[in-house]
């Protein structure tokens, strides 16, 4: 659920209980008044009523004189009812209409109301015991019940009237209180919306990334620091691409000059090492290191421009449709590993891919296998309508859990103690960087390292078997 949902659900929530509850109150305390001046209004015209027939000059009362009681108090249109000892004079109502309680009530001698339903019409009923007159200024009940019936419709009309605008007030409050919490949630989020545009334009990239301050609220000290972060940021990596770049033009500048006097320095060794087997003792030896050793600097010296091309972009793929078998064993066969590697290649597998980099990446993958590995060395060549797949595994120890996520790392050795070993260090980085050259759309070659169950390590290269916008260069 998003910032702005919940913003609109918690002000609609806080304006439906805040109306509810105003509502609830006012409607109560409406109600009660309209029938507590109903009930005090009747029950203050039959006491009126009754005092200019009060007290009793003698019982019982005479059936004229009931009689005359109820006409006086349904002049105005009411029920009324008046018992003495079985007697009883009605108008408009049943003795089985007063409640046990009302009758005990006003047995008692008390002036007492109730409301009652007398089918689907709502009525108020008061009732009173007539006094009797026994002394001067002094009275006792007479035991004459006088009961009057008020209809309460009008009273429920206004009630139900009363509910019909409290729930229509309820709305529009709730209403407006909706339409309030809409702006102040695109208020309060429109700086929230810009941060997190801002961000991820960050994220992606784009330094120059800033928001708009606006005030000097929460959100705008949140956004002055962003953007305080993001020069800050933008500066350390200006700087750090600077120092990046300089460093890959040294490298690349070093590697270069490094050509010509390695190329002197290859031939002087060629030429010792048709005289080496003829020099005595530690000279002969001498002259194996120094060639030795030019080679593996020459190779160095290739390696890091190769790792300068793809660090400045400039590596680019001579893509052709060949078969993929072939250039494998072609690989295989340059360097005399034939003999020394299992290979399961089956023909007529093709692809559109650069074979010189295919080379260079099996030429890695199986050289470290057999290098650091057991034998046998298997390379196998699988495929599907839309990728190639190329396995170069071993029987030996495998690799270690914390060298796996740094086995295509530069200069990243997993033997520290190797620092005289074969290799820069350089060659499964370069055999990774030349599989992710390799694209077709959205599809990427890939070189993943893992173990097999059975032990030894196991290099899966992965390439799409065509693309459809060929590149070519060198």
């Amino acid at each position: 659920m998003g910032l702005r949902t919940r913003l609109l659900l918690a002000f609609a929530v806080l304006a439906l209980v805040t109306t509810t509850i105003t509502a609830g109150v006012l409607y109560w305390r409406a109600r009660t008044a309209i029938l507590q001046a109903t009930q005090d209004a009747a029950a203050t015209a039959l006491t009126d009523r009754m005092k200019t027939l009060l007290p009793l000059s003698s019982l019982p009362p005479r059936s004229r004189q009931m009689e005359d009681l109820v006409e006086a108090l349904t002049e105005r249109g009411s029920a009324a009812l008046v018992l003495f000892r079985g007697q009883q004079v009605a108008f408009g109502m049943h003795p089985d209409s007063v409640p046990d309680t009302l009758r005990t009530a006003v047995q008692s001698g008390r002036v007492v109301w109730q409301r009652v339903e007398w089918g689907d019409t709502p009525m108020l009923l008061v009732g009173t015991q007539l006094r009797l007159k026994a002394q001067p200024g002094l009275s006792v009940p007479s035991g004459l019940e006088v009961y009057l019936a008020r209809n309460l419709s009008a009273e429920r009309r206004s009630i139900n009237e009363l509910t019909w605008w409290a729930v229509a007030v309820g709305g529009v409050s709730l209403g407006l209180a909706a339409v309030l919490a809409w702006l102040a949630a695109a208020g309060v989020l429109r700086p929230v919306r810009e941060l997190r545009q801002a961000a991820r334009r960050l994220g992606e990239g784009d330094l120059s990334a800033r928001v708009a301050v606006r005030g000097s609220d929460e959100l705008a000290e949140v956004g002055r620091t962003f953007n305080s972060t993001a020069r800050v940021l933008e500066h350390q990596v200006n700087e750090l691409r600077r120092m990046e770049a300089d460093a890959r033009r040294f490298v690349a500048d070093v590697s270069h000059e490094l050509r010509t006097p390695l190329a002197a320095m290859t031939a002087v060794t060629d030429v010792l090492d048709e005289e080496a087997g003829r020099l005595p003792g530690d000279a002969g030896r001498a002259a194996r290191l120094v060639s030795g050793e030019t080679a593996n600097l020459t190779q160095l010296v290739n390696d890091l421009i190769e790792v300068t091309r793809f660090d400045s972009g400039s590596a680019a793929l001579a893509l052709d449709d060949v078969d993929l078998a072939a250039v494998i064993r072609a690989s295989l066969r340059s360097r005399g590993w034939v003999d020394e590697v299992e290979a399961d290649l089956p023909e007529g597998i093709t692809a559109r891919v650069d074979p010189r980099r295919v080379d260079v990446i099996v030429a890695n993958l199986v050289g470290n296998a057999l290098r650091h590995g057991e034998p046998p060395v298997t390379v196998r060549l699988r495929a599907d309508e839309a990728w190639v797949t190329v396995e170069v595994a071993d029987n030996g120890p495998g690799l270690a859990e914390d060298v796996l996520p740094h086995v295509f790392d530069r200069f990243y050795k997993a033997d520290t103690a190797r620092t005289r070993s074969q290799g820069s260090g350089l060659g499964l980085a370069i055999a990774w960087e030349n599989a992710r050259l390799h694209r077709q759309g959205r599809r990427t070659g890939t070189l993943v390292a893992d173990n097999r169950p059975e032990g030894g390590a196991v290099f899966t290269l992965t390439l799409p078997r065509s693309s459809d916008e060929p590149r070519e260069g060198a």
